[in-house]
């Protein structure tokens, strides 16, 4: 699917059976989505540049992401997706600038990419050349980065209350399976701060390359706009590393509970053996079939033995409540 978005902040439908031999004057981005193989040929013919494919975009040679030929430069960067599903993604998204078009190539759907086209459908002042659609693009991509890490945030002191509660009341008995739950959750948050982190630094290496763009350069108000992403970018990087050290910390304080629980069912069993070992003695010694046993014959033979067994396990349970043991 190709969509061309014209300087009003229109967009437009390239179906390829249309066939065009050239692109609208004012068409400035054109985003391909999903695009197939007639496609990419399509595009090619009406920007007359080359275009990226799926294959080019998974390799991850620094020098195959950022590069210029000619006039066109290429710039490729991993972008998070699914942020708010339990399988979150990096996308590598292709991005190719020249002095008439921006050519974006992806094959997922980024929701930053949704924000920036309603708000070009919305605005009154769209972008009239391509640098600075693209230098606007990244800073809504900087922009929802910078969202996904504050509901990473708020889900970490979620996840930080249902570990040690409020304070305010003691934390009442966990249903079953709740720190396995737990520890998925842990891992899941784990998973996307990491790949959020690994988005950043690709969109860090993009923006300095950007930057360094001889358009940009010679546009004060796109340079500007772009060094104040790579600072967002590099404040939000320093944020995403104090939200994982507090992952970590999250997962020693599940492990701690985990290890607490245990100790504490081992603790039962023991006191349960403890109290139960002079009951057992009793009926190991009153169980035994020598012929010559002195109380064989007591007609209150059976109810003394089960009174013993009663108070030896009766004296070590209110002794070890006594210790605070219980």
């Amino acid at each position: 699917m190709i969509i061309a978005y014209r300087s009003n902040g229109e967009s437009m439908m390239l179906p390829v059976d249309q066939q065009l031999q050239t692109l609208p004057a004012d068409v400035i981005w054109l985003d391909l989505a999903h695009p197939t193989r007639e496609e990419d040929h399509y595009a090619q013919h009406l920007t007359g540049i080359e275009v990226p494919t799926r294959e080019d975009l998974r390799d991850i040679e620094p020098s195959s992401r950022l590069y210029s030929e000619g006039r066109a430069h290429y710039m490729t960067a991993s972008l998070l997706c699914h942020a708010d599903t339990a399988t979150p993604k990096l996308a590598d998204i292709a991005f190719v600038l020249t002095d008439r078009h921006l050519v974006t190539v992806r094959y997922d759907e980024p929701k930053s990419f949704k924000l920036y086209a309603a708000a070009l459908g919305r605005s009154t002042n769209v972008p009239s050349a391509p640098h600075v659609t693209l230098v606007k693009l990244m800073e809504t991509i900087s922009d929802r980065t910078a969202e996904i890490l504050e509901q990473a945030e708020m889900k970490g002191e979620a996840l930080l209350l249902a570990i040690f509660g409020d304070g305010n009341e003691p934390v009442k008995r966990r249903p079953p399976r709740f720190l396995e739950n737990l520890l998925s959750s842990i891992g899941h948050h784990h998973r996307l701060i990491s790949k959020a982190r690994d988005s950043m630094a690709s969109l860090s290496r993009l923006m300095s390359f950007l930057t360094s763009v001889q358009t940009v350069q010679s546009d004060a108000e796109a340079k500007a706009v772009c060094l104040s992403v790579t600072r967002d970018l590099q404040t939000l990087s320093e944020h995403a590393a104090f939200i994982s050290s507090n992952t970590t910390f999250l997962l020693d304080a599940s492990l701690g509970l985990i290890n607490v629980e245990q100790n504490a069912i081992i603790k039962i069993f023991s006191i349960a053996s403890v109290v139960l070992l002079p009951p057992t003695l009793v009926a190991s010694i009153y169980g035994m079939n020598f012929r010559f046993m002195p109380e064989l014959e007591w007609t209150w033979g059976y109810p003394a033995a089960i009174v013993m067994m009663i108070v030896s396990a009766v004296i070590p349970f209110f002794f070890f409540r006594w210790k605070g043991w219980l």
